[in-house]
């Protein structure tokens, strides 16, 4: 089996890693690097779960090799607050947006990466983003509050 040295900006901290070429970057990100909080859901790409920034674009780590990452900026839900809780997770909490919390941090990247681009997104584009993150537990509805409030927030905030 090939190993690849590769580096990593994760949560902007740069990794030296060597991997395996068919090592998924959800594997390299959790075994390696111990951000645990990206979760390993389907491996089909479907659930979301494992959905992290890549130079800012939400993408699903299950289905990228951790190669093809390879001198790109990562940001895991342990790098989407500094210090507390970001306005995104406080939402999902006030908002009661999370119930098990395990598609939670797909959710909250997923929706970060949606509000970096668009600040004052309709709930129907809200729903757009996040329709490729599967939540068996809120229905939905109460993600959407949260995203919406966050936004609200952010937009106070950068006043």
């Amino acid at each position: 089996m090939s190993t690849h040295d590769i580096t990593l900006t994760v949560n902007g901290t740069d990794h030296d890693l060597t991997v395996a070429s068919r090592t998924l970057l959800v594997d390299a990100l959790r075994e390696q690097l111990d951000y645990t909080g990206t979760h390993v859901g389907c491996e089909t790409t479907r659930c979301g779960a494992c959905t992290v920034l890549v130079d800012g674009r939400a993408l699903k780590s299950c289905n990228l090799l951790a190669v093809q990452a390879d001198g790109r900026r990562v940001e895991t839900i342990e790098g989407v607050s500094e210090e507390g809780l970001h306005p995104l997770q406080a939402a999902f909490q006030a908002e009661h947006g999370l119930q098990c919390g395990y598609c939670t941090p797909g959710m909250v990247v997923t929706a970060r990466a949606l509000l970096e681009s668009n600040p004052d997104p309709s709930r129907e584009e809200i729903r757009e983003a996040i329709e490729g993150n599967l939540c068996r537990c809120t229905g939905y509805h109460n993600i959407v509050d949260a995203v919406e409030s966050a936004a609200a927030t952010l937009r106070e905030d950068s006043a």
